[in-house]
């Protein structure tokens, strides 16, 4: 019974996340544990399962009263991981590239070639989610991959922002192909100083996207704390 029930908290946790990266679960939202069992057809042992899940990886606070809320970042939450994560996905980059074999390569092609076509912005978010974790699969350091993937978790509203800012600028998505492509050609040609570079370039870049709106709560879905908009000039 213990078992079914770890599966069944896993299997509603990644609904719950895909519901909260996406949007469908803003920052700050309560989540109804009654109304989502009811919607999933489980118990509501799952669903508070999966919502201890989530509070590991800084996606769902958790009261004691059993209350949860989708978490809430700041613009200042925002822009230190932007840039722990310019340092450290690089490094986890290099760790990568040496091991992935020619699948992955050509899986990487393929979300490449599907990410230049005209996509909706959850498609979107999702096909730049699966390219980048491909990107890290062939890595050998699972502590460093569990910090980067934290991260991730962490500003989820802010990278889905981005994709929805992005999707609405033809220019933004221009530049974003050609760096993805140079990117590509980088990583398939084992070059791991240049991939590094690149993928620096692009955290940099969308990391700065992000201060510009840092006063439009309504965009990223986040608190904005006194002192933020002078912290977002770096």
């Amino acid at each position: 019974m213990g078992d079914e029930s770890d599966l069944a908290g896993d299997r509603v946790a990644r609904i719950i996340a895909e519901r909260i990266m996406t949007g469908r679960l803003a920052a700050g939202e309560p989540i109804k544990q009654d109304e989502l069992a009811v919607e999933l057809g489980t118990s509501r042992i799952p669903v508070r399962d999966a919502l201890r899940i989530l509070e590991k990886r800084g996606m769902v606070s958790l009261r004691a009263n059993a209350s949860a809320k989708v978490v809430s970042r700041t613009v200042e939450d925002m822009d230190v991981s932007y840039r722990i994560r310019e340092v450290l996905e690089p490094m986890l980059l290099a760790e990568s590239i040496p091991h992935l074999g020619e699948e992955a390569i050509d899986a990487l092609r393929q979300l490449k070639d599907r990410l230049a076509d005209d996509l909706g912005y959850e498609e979107y978010l999702a096909l730049t989610r699966e390219f980048h974790v491909l990107c890290f699969s062939g890595h050998r350091a699972p502590l460093l991959s569990h910090i980067i993937e934290w991260l991730w978790d962490t500003t989820y509203s802010y990278r889905a922002a981005f994709a929805r800012m992005s999707v609405a600028d033809e220019e933004r998505l221009r530049a974003m192909r050609v760096e993805r492509e140079l990117l590509f050609d980088a990583i398939s040609h084992r070059e791991v100083d240049l991939a590094q570079r690149i993928w620096a370039i692009q955290v940099r870049r969308t990391h700065k996207a992000l201060l510009r709106y840092a006063d439009r709560a309504d965009l990223l879905g986040s608190e904005t704390p006194a002192g933020a908009r002078g912290n977002s000039s770096r």
